[in-house]
This record gives C-alpha cells, structure tokens and sequence, in this order.
C-alpha cells in the first residue's frame, strides 16, 4: 500500500489542467485498474513504476503521453541498463523487466481508449529474464532449528513459533499469511483457505497438524491479550495490537533465520522454498506442489526439481563407477 508522504502521492505528475497531460491520464488509468478489479498492491506497484518513467521522460520535455514512441520507449531501456542504484549497483534484469511491463500495459490501455494514436511499447522487447534458482534452501534438520529458535517462555515466543510453523507448513506467500483471518485454518480438515492470494485468487491449500496446534495455542493463550476492539479478525497480531506490516514480518523471520546459526540467509520466501523443496524430495507430485503453493503454471513449481538434489545425489552414489575404493 502506498507510505505516507509518499512523492507519487504528494506531487502530480505534469500539469493536472492538461487534459492530454500524464496526470490526468494515469489517473484515468489507476481509476480503470480500480474498476476491473486490479488489487490495491498491483495499483500501487504499476504507480511507482509508471512515476519513474513519467518524469525520466518529463525531464527531457516529453509532457504527454501521445509524444512517446517507440524509439522513447527504448532510449528509456538502454537508460535502465546502464543506471546505477545509490550503492553503485546496477538494476537486475528483473528489476529492469518489473519498470518496463507497466509501460506496456499503460500503452495498451491509452491506445484503447484513444489518448495515443498508436501502441509505442506493443512491440518493446523486454529483457529476457534468467532461470534463478532459490539462493538457499534449509535442510530438514536447519528448517528445525529455526522453528526452535522463538522463546516460549514469552508469550510473543508462541505468536512467532505459530507463524513459522505456518510458513513452513504451508509454503503460503508473506502476503498471504499476513491477512490470513481468524477463522481461515480449518482444524478439523487440515485445510487453510487463502483469500485474495497472489492475482487476487482465493484457494485452499493443506496445513499440517503440527502447524495446527500451534496456532491452536497462540490463539487461545496469546492472541485475547493482543486484540484491542473492535478486533480486524486477523489471526496474527503485533504487540502495537494491530496486523503485521510487511517488513516488520520479514525482519522477524530474518531474525530467527539469523539466530539459528546455519551459515544461510532468507527470510519468509526461504521457509516458502524449502517447504516445496522437502515435500518434493519425500516423493510429492510437482502438480501437487503447484497447488499447495499457488503456482499458476507448472513451469514455477518445477524449478523446484532442480534444487531437489537428494534423490539424485542418492542414484549417483549408487550408480557412479568412480566409487571411492577402501
């Protein structure tokens, strides 16, 4: 959601009386993604993306949309490849790919609605993303240790255990565990319905026993001390007695990630990774694991296959003829 004081907030972009101007247009815009039902996050991501190039090209005295082209379009492109962040880094090809899609998606809909003549990004390419596999991915015995890392002597301890042992049990997107509802985990089936997920679907997904009851405790001994009415009916509550923001939950699974000594670094996506990468190892069909985590295409879920080494590491040791000799 959009930061208070946020620049794209304050400031409007070019003169809000031009009505062929990019303030009045991208408003148009954003109020068109409201109407058909785009999530909040997508807006405001498509915002801050659309903000860059508005006055990257208002510096250079492009002050409407119809005076982009495509040649613009990819001076802006090779602009992107060579710009450098404050740490002297440059943009990832991801992060070059994420500024350029809102382009094309703006485009398309200023075509349609004839504020443009022609679609200047329709024939942009974008750059090519690279196959990444996870960073890091937590054995079963280092998954165990940071689930062993909140205190349980304190009550935040048992919120925190609870939240882990979601993560990994379920494998569910940061997002997703943050606006989970109170009355979202089914106990009796081992079932979670994730509302509004990733692309704004809902779905059901499984939730293991273990998981279950330690929300089961969080809820009964720790949450009643957490609410403040009215209660927002959010499973998961800060000690400030509202909802985890999203860095806020990050910090406290890096924390514990940190404290258990594993020589890895992540935060929630690494317990997300791990637990498709564990399932998948103890003979889950990669169709399930797309289920469970979300996937809307088989091809993410398999990546997976490629950081399940056990099973290949166990028939190379078994086949290989360059077998260590005693």
């Amino acid at each position: 959601m959009p930061k208070k004081g946020d620049r794209s907030e304050r400031e409007p972009l070019g003169d809000p009386n031009d009505p062929h101007g990019w303030h009045v247009i991208t408003e148009a815009f954003f109020e068109w993604m409201a109407v058909t039902n785009y999530s909040p996050r997508t807006t405001h991501n498509r915002r801050n993306y659309l903000t860059y190039f508005i006055r990257w090209a208002m510096e250079r005295g492009l002050n409407q949309p119809c005076e982009i082209t495509k040649a613009t379009l990819e001076r802006y492109q090779r602009y992107l490849l060579h710009y450098r962040k404050k740490n002297g880094e440059p943009l990832s090809t991801r992060g070059q790919h994420s500024r350029l899609t809102p382009l094309r998606a703006f485009f398309k809909w200023t075509t349609r609605q004839n504020h443009t003549l022609y679609n200047p990004a329709s024939e942009l390419d974008l750059p090519r993303l690279e196959m990444r596999l996870p960073k890091h991915i937590l054995t079963e015995p280092e998954a165990e240790k940071v689930m062993g890392q909140p205190d349980l002597g304190d009550p935040l301890g048992v919120r925190d255990r609870a939240m882990l042992e979601v993560f990994y049990s379920t494998g569910m997107r940061r997002m997703e565990l943050m606006n989970l509802g109170l009355h979202d985990i089914d106990e009796e089936r081992g079932t979670v319905m994730i509302r509004q997920g990733k692309g704004a679907k809902d779905r059901m997904t499984a939730i293991g026993d273990r998981a279950i009851k330690w929300v089961r405790r969080y809820r009964d001994d720790v949450r009643p001390e957490l609410v403040r009415e009215p209660d927002p009916g959010t499973l998961f509550l800060t000690n400030l007695f509202e909802p985890f923001t999203p860095n806020r939950l990050t910090q406290m699974v890096r924390d514990y990630i940190k404290a258990a000594d594993i020589a890895k670094t992540g935060s929630c996506h690494l317990l997300r990774h791990t637990c498709a990468t564990l399932m998948l190892e103890n003979g889950a069909d990669t169709r399930f694991i797309q289920q469970q985590l979300g996937h809307a295409r088989l091809d993410t879920t398999q990546i997976y296959t490629q950081v399940s080494i056990r099973k290949l590491k166990e028939i190379h040791t078994a086949t290989h003829p360059a077998k260590l000799r005693g």
